[in-house]
């Protein structure tokens, strides 16, 4: 059968189930769920047609939801009933006589591979589908992040926002869980915001946004998770794609993923190489206010303020090579066996170059400074996992699954500082983290739409961070040994979750949990001797509601506890050296914050315009707010001595975090699509510190407007548009932040490859501007982490076309949770 024919087919179907009308007589219910023989995945979307027997004129029919379960009323009487897939094969139960409600229990569909290359999909994929606990963005086809980076993506994912320094935030919320493929990743690595820019954007599939999640998942992240699902493919034989991309400042990579599927075994593997430049700047002008003080504290007179303009210059250069490789083992119809070794090695360099020049109070220059530090940062990740599946046979979704990850990472940072072309200083930092993952889920389907669920998962991590700080003296290096050190952090963490969920009279459902979680740490400084242990248990209640006022119209209502451990980057306590008077030093005294959160969402669809907005607030204690101080130290710059800053991490009171959120889809032709998302938020910080007031009111807000238009000759034309609102701390004040993408594509070769042209921050307007006050000093700067790029990207398929149908891929979900459509 042709793509025409097809169609043609397929909208006749749907005009007949929508506009004849019933029988007259009593009606029945017929439910029943419909299954990938091949899989034993529920299939979504799955038409159900029920046919008079004798000449075979539809009556009625309907659709199966996310967990391919249908339930249709018909009147009374003797039908044909048929299951139709796309790409699979239909199936018919002919002269079925139903005379009350009927289960017709598991219908299995297997895939029909003569005809699965003429298959397209009838209309584009949707952008996002709203569930219970989670939103979830297919990315597939946005033009704007190709040949880029996961970072890319996130930033174009509603909601999500990355700042100039790769930060990802939720709602402003920068304290965001990363999982891959439902669990923690050796792609994030030690260092997060670093391994999302090295990760290929082709390898995403969706992305889903978590923001009241429920008991199944890790209680961290006081802002939400975000899951990041792989491309896997479970076709038959032989298929991938392959993407190359070169672009201006340099960059250049190649990735490419490819499956095999022979019997009962699937062979996969991702494999990406990027090299890329990063060119940035940034400026700081600071004035010190220098009085002077008698023994007591008292000000007893004013000296000349002190000015300093720093001017530095960051050439980045970010080479790396990541792969996944796997097999999956279907031993028997109901269970599969996935062991797969990922690895990646990067190897970045970093030249700062930081001019330093001193002003006198007429702006006159005193003196000048050339501080360069050439910064080398080996990374290597390996990481071992195996997954064992079992789906019993009894009913869909009742399943044991198990998984367990090894994982290593290493971190090798160097740096040799000079000054006006003279050695000063030698930094190293040594990271190694070595994690163990263990956990296992069993879910329990209950009657017709309820689910049981309980779990344990085990995390105990170990991170070993050497620092070595050495001043070159007399002709050679000397290590400074008040700030060299060796920490080493263990953290122990083990976990016990249950939760239930029902659907009530197909328009109310609900997912009630709690999770507990025991962690035990210990934080050991072997060279300064300083060792402490923390234990501590939490109970994490979980609460999501959701009702159904009509197919199209729906409102959500969740409630969760969350906790927020000092990570990697906020417990290290070695201060970094690219400026000698401003440094950054991590905390490792940092107790853990929570945090209680309240979501109430509405989703209505009008057709050709979607709304989906949502009201939310969260109070949470203990809360890491980075603070900036004169540490007492002083170093000679140009002959002059001025303070030493510090920014670092401390637990500060209260927040309390309320705002609104809007996004909205509109498509008013098939070639035209755009989207919106606003969000608006106020962040009320109370606190004191060291006799200091830190209370500050933020209010602020971003923007994203996308607008994607197919031009005649079917290019398509995507355009980007980002404001982040101006915000606020007790110390900081940051401008607004306005940026612009613009991207191209043409689908060539028989639509089996595509060219893409992008252009990211077209403007060149990505700068962050801020004002920092003290009691000591006042400082202004600007900081751009990367200028305008432009890219070019081919992406070659092979046996599979671009608008394939995409199924549900069990690989790629962390299941589990109740999927109910909003």
């Amino acid at each position: 059968m042709n793509f025409i024919k097809q169609v043609v087919l397929s909208l006749l179907f749907l005009i007949s189930c929508f506009s004849i009308q019933a029988q007259s007589g009593k009606e029945v219910k017929i439910s029943g769920v419909v299954i990938d023989k091949d899989t034993n995945e529920p299939l979504e979307y799955a038409t159900v047609a029920f046919k008079n027997s004798a000449d075979d004129s539809i009556v009625t029919g309907g659709i199966t939801d996310t967990s391919g379960k249908f339930n249709i009323s018909v009147p009374e009487g003797t039908y044909n009933v048929s299951f139709e897939y796309i790409s699979f094969k239909k199936q018919t139960l002919r002269s079925q006589n139903f005379t009350k409600n009927t289960n017709l229990g598991t219908i299995f569909l297997v895939m029909d591979m003569a005809a699965l290359d003429e298959v397209e999909i009838i209309a584009e994929k949707t952008t996002v589908d709203i569930k219970l606990d989670k939103k979830i963005y297919n990315v597939g086809q946005d033009l704007t992040v190709s040949g880029g980076t996961v970072s890319d993506v996130l930033d174009n994912v509603p909601s999500v926002s990355v700042d100039v320094e790769g930060n990802v935030a939720l709602r402003g919320n920068d304290n965001v869980t990363i999982l891959i493929n439902g669990k923690p990743s050796g792609l994030v690595g030690l260092d997060s915001t670093e391994a999302l820019r090295q990760l290929p954007a082709d390898a995403i599939e969706r992305v889903e946004v978590i923001t009241s999640p429920s008991a199944r998942y890790d209680a961290e992240g006081t802002g939400g998770i975000l899951n990041i699902i792989l491309r896997r493919s479970k076709l038959q034989g032989l298929n991938g794609s392959i993407t190359a991309n070169g672009g201006y400042p340099a960059t250049a990579g190649v990735s490419g993923n490819i499956n095999y599927r022979t019997g009962n075994f699937n062979f996969f593997n991702t494999t990406g190489y990027s090299y890329r430049e990063s060119p940035g700047n940034a400026t700081t002008k600071t004035q010190y206010f220098n009085e002077e003080f008698d023994d007591e504290g008292n000000i007893i007179g004013d000296l000349p303020d002190t000015y300093l303009n720093e001017y530095r210059e960051f050439d980045r250069i970010r080479k790396g090579l990541n792969t996944n490789l796997g097999v999956e083992w279907y031993i028997n119809d109901n269970t599969s066996l996935t062991a797969a070794v990922f690895y990646k090695d990067s190897n970045n360099e970093t030249n700062t170059t930081n001019n330093i020049d001193e002003i006198d109070d007429l702006g006159n220059l005193i003196n000048n400074t050339l501080r360069f530090d050439p910064e080398t940062e080996d990374d290597k990740t390996i990481q071992y996992s195996i997954n064992f599946d079992k789906q019993f046979a009894d009913k869909p979704g009742h399943k044991l699954t198990f998984d367990f990850q090894l994982e290593n990472s290493q971190e090798d940072e160097n740096s040799q500082i000079t000054e006006n072309g003279l050695n000063t200083e030698k930094v190293r930092t040594l990271e190694n983290q070595d994690n163990i993952l263990i956990q296992s889920d069993y879910v329990l389907p209950i009657k017709e739409n309820g689910q049981f669920e309980f779990g344990y998962r085990g995390d105990f991590n170990k991170l070993d961070t050497d620092y070595t700080l050495a001043f070159y003296e007399d002709g050679e290096f000397v290590i400074d040994t008040d700030v060299s050190n060796n920490l080493i952090y263990t953290e122990h963490i083990n976990a016990l979750y249950t939760q239930f969920g029902n659907k009530v009279k197909e328009k109310f459902s609900y997912l009630l949990g709690l999770r507990m979680e025991s962690t035990n740490i210990t934080i050991d400084q072997e060279t300064s001797n300083d060792y402490e242990k923390k234990n501590y248990i939490g109970w994490f209640p979980t609460i999501n509601l959701g009702y159904e006022f009509t197919e199209n119209q729906s409102i959500m209502l969740g409630y969760n506890r969350r906790i927020r451990r000092p990570r990697s980057r906020y417990i290290n306590p070695f201060p970094s050296r690219s400026s000698a008077t401003n440094l950054f030093q991590g905390n490792p005294d940092l107790d853990p914050s929570y945090s209680d959160a309240i979501d109430l969402g509405y989703l209505n669809d009008f057709g050709k315009l979607t709304l989906n907005s949502s009201v939310y607030y969260q109070h949470s204690t203990d809360v890491f707010t980075f603070i900036t101080e004169a540490t007492g130290e002083t170093v000679i710059v140009g002959g002059t001595e001025v303070p030493v800053i510090k920014r670092t991490p401390i637990n500060l009171a209260t927040n309390d975090r309320y705002g609104v959120e809007f996004t909205t889809t509109y498509k008013p032709t098939k070639k035209w699509n755009m989207n919106a998302n606003f969000n608006f938020f106020n962040s009320i910080t109370r606190g004191d510190y060291k006799g200091i007031n830190f209370d500050a009111d933020n209010l602020s807000w971003f923007i994203r407007f996308n607008n994607k238009y197919t031009l005649p000759g079917e290019v398509e034309w995507q355009t980007r548009l980002m404001y982040m609102g101006p915000n606020e701390d007790a110390q900081n004040k940051s401008e607004g932040i306005f940026s612009a993408d613009l991207a191209f594509s043409k689908d060539i070769f028989n639509k089996n490859a595509s060219l893409t042209f992008n252009i990211s921050d077209l403007f060149n307007s990505r700068k962050r501007a801020t004002v920092s006050t003290t009691d000591t000093y006042i400082s202004d700067s600007e900081f751009q982490f990367r200028q305008r790029s432009f890219n070019l990207a081919f992406t070659y398929r092979f046996n599979q076309q671009k608008k394939r149908q995409e199924r549900r891929e069990r690989g790629g979900d962390d299941g589990g949770d109740m999927d109910f459509d909003g």
